[in-house]
């Protein structure tokens, strides 16, 4: 791992935990660094997670499709995100969607049973890491909410507004860039891609907002 990664580590799972506590820590749960091509899968669909994922360059994708193949963007990860701990914790239960490498990317997966049990060498740190997990599973359960939120709207157009301003919220400003191209966002609100471009369209065409790629800014109110 490079020194940067330790300080990655340092804004996710392991705050508040020193670089030299971390790399103690990490033999003591069995980290292992795997590299991933981009659009190769990470964990398939069926499989029985036993470690979480943490992104270290790169980008992941959390994809999850229906019997025709349809498919919804349920989240995208970046460094310092973490995935798959809720089906590792939960290790009886086999993953219900395909998770993959949308660049290429280096991931650290860590035993989710070494994070869960305190060992005797250890890592005087480890309920830190513990409490951290929590937090970061508690912060993506409110992240989830907000996409229930945008997809339980009726209209592809409200589900555009729904979300659109809430990253203008998040951003503190009218003009803000989103992590999604067209085609993952329609994934992402589970609508039709061009019935989506049409909308985005129109609400420019009525003064709504104006775009350029993922660039937004939101212009006046709206009923």
């Amino acid at each position: 791992m490079k020194e940067s990664d330790y300080q990655l580590l340092q804004t996710s799972v392991f705050s508040g935990i020193t670089t030299e506590e971390i790399k103690s820590m990490l033999t003591c749960l069995s980290a292992r660094e795997v590299t991933f091509r981009k659009d190769e899968i990470i964990f398939s669909y069926g499989k029985q997670l036993t470690s979480i994922g943490i992104v270290l360059d790169g980008c992941v994708h959390i994809l999850k499709e229906d019997f025709w193949g349809n498919a919804n963007l349920m989240s995208e990860c970046q460094p310092g995100d973490i995935f798959g701990e809720a089906y590792a914790i939960n290790a009886s239960a086999p993953l219900e969607m395909n998770i993959f490498s949308a660049a290429d990317s280096r991931i650290l997966f860590l035993e989710v049973n070494k994070i869960l049990t305190v060992c005797s060498s250890a890592c005087e740190f480890h309920n830190r890491l513990i409490q951290n997990l929590l937090t970061l599973v508690a912060r993506k359960n409110f992240e989830l909410n907000r996409k229930l939120e945008h997809m339980s709207k009726r209209t592809t157009r409200e589900k555009l507004l729904s979300y659109l301003s809430t990253e203008s919220k998040k951003a503190n400003d009218s003009t803000f860039t989103i992590p999604f191209n067209r085609q993952q966002l329609a994934d992402y609100l589970s609508v039709d891609r061009s019935a989506m471009s049409n909308e985005l369209c129109k609400l420019r065409d009525e003064g709504v907002l104006e775009f350029r790629k993922n660039s937004f800014t939101l212009k006046s109110p709206f009923s």
